[in-house]
């Protein structure tokens, strides 16, 4: 183990040391470098600098200004998910489309986001992905060890890019027509497929259909700080 280096001015409190200026001098010997010098202090002239050479301009630019792309370190790490939310929690959702409904939550997706489902045929929430700071995870369980959801996850999501169909004169003065996109049937399977088992296991429980079908909603008097979910 390395020895500790001898402090030749200890400091005795904070911004006072134990000798001052001139005894600090003579302690450290400058005078005799001094002296040693004709009274002065060695001065080393410092190594000339080679000059840069310039860069030779271009002789065409771009017409465009070309955006250099920003280095990006940064690893993504995945979202953890909150200790009251485990696979068949009921959870309610706060925000979106389906505000104040009850859903099941199945499985946390690679991408961070909650896969859930209502079921459908209950409460009409279909299968869809969430935001877990969204939601309020419940005291209530469910059982869907009989339900698989390996096929799920983000990319199934994903919304498939349609190409732009080139217009005649005649189709671009007339009115346009709101297009009903309809569900694909393996949408519509899938769903049947997950909701099958789970509606079994909700309904062997008394009133946890009921419960699921209720719509959450503070009243008058309540107090949300206070809830116990």
């Amino acid at each position: 183990m390395a020895a500790k280096q001898k402090i030749r001015n200890p400091e005795l409190i904070r911004g006072v040391r134990k000798l001052g200026r001139s005894a600090s001098y003579h302690k450290r010997g400058l005078w005799a470098i001094k002296q040693k010098n004709g009274g002065k202090f060695p001065h080393h002239q410092k190594a000339p600098v080679a000059d840069a050479v310039p860069e030779k301009a271009p002789k065409f630019y771009p017409a465009d200004d070309v955006k250099k792309p920003l280095s990006n370190t940064r690893k993504p790490k995945p979202t953890k998910l909150r200790a009251s939310i485990t696979p068949g929690t009921v959870l309610i959702l706060l925000a979106g489309r389906f505000m104040g409904k009850r859903v099941v939550f199945l499985k946390q997706l690679p991408s961070g986001l909650l896969l859930v489902t209502g079921p459908f045929k209950i409460n009409g929430v279909p299968l869809r992905r969430v935001n877990q700071s969204f939601v309020i995870g419940t005291s209530t369980k469910v059982d869907i060890s009989g339900v698989n959801v390996d096929k799920f996850d983000d990319k199934y999501f994903a919304k498939q890019a349609e190409k732009k169909k080139k217009k005649t004169e005649e189709q671009f003065f007339e009115a346009e027509k709101p297009e009903k996109a309809s569900l694909p049937v393996e949408r519509k399977e899938d769903q049947k497929a997950i909701d099958t088992p789970l509606i079994k296991a909700i309904e062997s429980v008394p009133d946890l259909k009921y419960y699921l079908g209720a719509r959450f909603s503070l009243k008058d008097g309540m107090k949300p700080h206070e809830l116990v979910f």
